[in-house]
């Protein structure tokens, strides 16, 4: 599935990483707990989660997710965006709660990670 199809889905705004938006996404996971983010060991994945600050960024840098999600109309700080962007990252932010988010993208076809 491509990040812009991921935008579509939950109608999303792109706030970084435009240029991002035809590559393919394999997976998807769903956490608030960057403790978590960081134990998973998978290429292409998106990430949903709620939790907006820069340590989010910061996680999926070292996880090497390639798009993140902030769900429930989380925004994300210029400093955030800054650094996502410098990481070569995709921010996407959705009006939609995680739990509607996640169904709608394994409805789509989004494999889980585990």
């Amino acid at each position: 599935m491509k990040i812009k199809e991921i935008a579509a889905l939950l109608n999303a705004d792109v706030v970084c990483g435009a240029d991002g938006l035809e590559r393919e996404i394999d997976k998807g996971y769903s956490s608030d707990l960057m403790s978590d983010v960081l134990t998973l060991d998978t290429e292409n994945m998106v990430l949903l989660t709620g939790l907006s600050n820069l340590q989010t960024i910061r996680t999926a840098e070292m996880a090497d997710v390639q798009c993140i999600v902030f769900v429930r109309n989380k925004r994300a700080t210029p400093e955030m965006v800054k650094l996502a962007c410098e990481n070569g990252m995709c921010i996407l932010e959705s009006p939609l709660s995680m739990f509607r988010s996640s169904g709608l993208l394994f409805q789509a076809g989004l494999k889980p990670v585990y």
